[in-house]
């Protein structure tokens, strides 16, 4: 069986802005702050671990995509590396 952790950072990758418009339509684009472990997070979202997403979601280190970070994107054109965790794209700003 294959672990958890490995078979996210399988499925992470880089994507566009406009890659990830129809995933920001559908309201299911969280961003996780730089520097924090995109994978750690995917897996504790992965695992259901509803106190380690809270403490990230009250410090600010996890949040869904805003229309003003959109806004922002539209301008700035940014890639993401990305994780999915269904339903769930967690996406980190690469600059």
């Amino acid at each position: 069986m294959t672990d958890p952790v490995e078979a996210l950072q399988a499925s992470s990758g880089v994507l566009t802005w406009h890659e990830l418009t129809r995933h920001f339509a559908r309201g299911v684009v969280v961003v996780v702050s730089p520097g924090c472990d995109l994978v750690a997070v995917g897996d504790r979202m992965a695992a259901d671990d509803a106190e380690a997403i809270r403490v990230l979601l009250d410090d600010g280190t996890l949040a869904r995509a805003s229309d003003d970070d959109a806004r922002g994107w539209v301008a700035s054109e940014p890639s993401f590396r990305c994780v999915v965790v269904a339903p769930w794209v967690l996406v980190q700003p690469l600059h």
